[in-house]
């Protein structure tokens, strides 16, 4: 990594790398899809952690709420994060 550049603020689950944490802003899915993820807690506002990924890289794991969770890309790019030194409403 050259000295001088950071990294940019992930913005979707799909982006954070493993160890990497994110609070999650909202769930840009069908309302079954999303539904069906907030079930698993995957809610507006919780902290979720990249873990492990399958050996081509899709899926990963996420850490939510005291579970690991494996969600392919295309559906971690629809999951946006809050953006750093971003606040709750």
């Amino acid at each position: 990594m050259r000295r001088g550049l950071k990294k940019a603020a992930p913005e979707t689950l799909a982006d954070l790398r493993r160890g990497e944490e994110g609070t999650l802003e909202a769930l840009d899915l069908p309302a079954g899809d999303a539904r069906r993820l907030m079930e698993l807690g995957f809610v507006p506002g919780t902290r979720v952690a990249a873990g492990r990924s399958a050996p081509g890289g899709d899926p990963r794991v996420f850490r939510v709420d005291g579970s690991e969770i494996a969600l392919r890309k295309a559906t971690a790019r629809h999951i946006r994060l809050r953006p750093a030194g971003g606040t709750a409403e």
